[in-house]
């Protein structure tokens, strides 16, 4: 049975994983499928495109991958000391790279006047976003 991301990674025992997915049903990720004379192999460019766009918005640093017709390889660092230097400003913008975030953060990155408790929703809501993107 899968369990949460948060139950099998700890920075403190390491910061680094190495994470693999498959295709199942000999269904394949990438090069030419002979049972289907059909080609994936654009594919192959799309995943790595996808892998280093990824590390560029989460605290991450790929150590290595491999691509294989139906699965890859990532090694993974988790770069808790880049995560934890963003300044406020900066954990919004990584998040909206990814997430169309929240109303208040869309609202704080125009300068709209916003009150205590909004702001303190948000500095909330950026402490979580900090923790996701690492």
């Amino acid at each position: 049975m899968p369990k949460p991301r948060s139950a099998q990674v700890s920075l403190e025992a390491t910061p680094f994983y190495h994470c693999t997915s498959r295709c199942v049903r000999r269904a394949f990720l990438c090069g030419f499928n002979v049972d289907t004379n059909k080609d994936y192999e654009y594919r192959r460019q799309w995943l790595e495109d996808k892998l280093l766009d990824t590390a560029r918005v989460f605290a991450l640093d790929i150590c290595s991958y491999a691509i294989m017709s139906n699965h890859y390889h990532v090694v993974l660092h988790i770069n808790k000391a880049q995560a934890l230097s963003w300044s406020f400003d900066e954990v919004i913008h990584q998040w909206h790279k990814v997430y169309s975030g929240h109303a208040l953060s869309q609202r704080y990155l125009r300068n709209d006047k916003m009150g205590k408790a909004e702001m303190a929703r948000l500095k909330e809501m950026v402490k979580e976003w900090r923790d996701r993107l690492m």
